[in-house]
């Protein structure tokens, strides 16, 4: 009788509306940096400090060269830098590399 009171789930609905977004629609994100999305997204804390090691385990490969070795691959100013830099623009974080320390600071924008 109160059948439209029952709950429904989240992939029911976007399957039933269309929008199927069981994955977090990435807007240009590497599907590489997914897990770094998902880790920042996860965090409570405000600031996340990473070293390079840290990263890399978190994507299962080494960062490309140019992460350990220019800052503006961590601006993600340029248009080619934008799909690992989404990784935590989405997840509401900025992030300011140390390249002497190999660490990233991500913080809650």
């Amino acid at each position: 009788m109160l059948s439209w009171l029952k709950r429904r789930s989240r992939k029911a609905l976007a399957t039933a509306t269309g929008n199927d977004s069981a994955t977090p629609q990435g807007y240009g994100m590497s599907q590489a940096f997914l897990a770094l999305h998902t880790y920042l997204k996860n965090r409570y804390a405000n600031v996340v400090v990473l070293t390079f090691a840290q990263v890399e385990d978190l994507l299962g490969s080494p960062l490309p060269a140019p992460a350990k070795g220019d800052v503006r691959w961590w601006n993600g100013d340029d248009v080619a830098n934008f799909e690992h830099s989404n990784s935590w623009r989405l997840a509401n974080r900025t992030a300011v590399v140390n390249l002497m320390a190999q660490t990233v600071v991500f913080e809650r924008a």
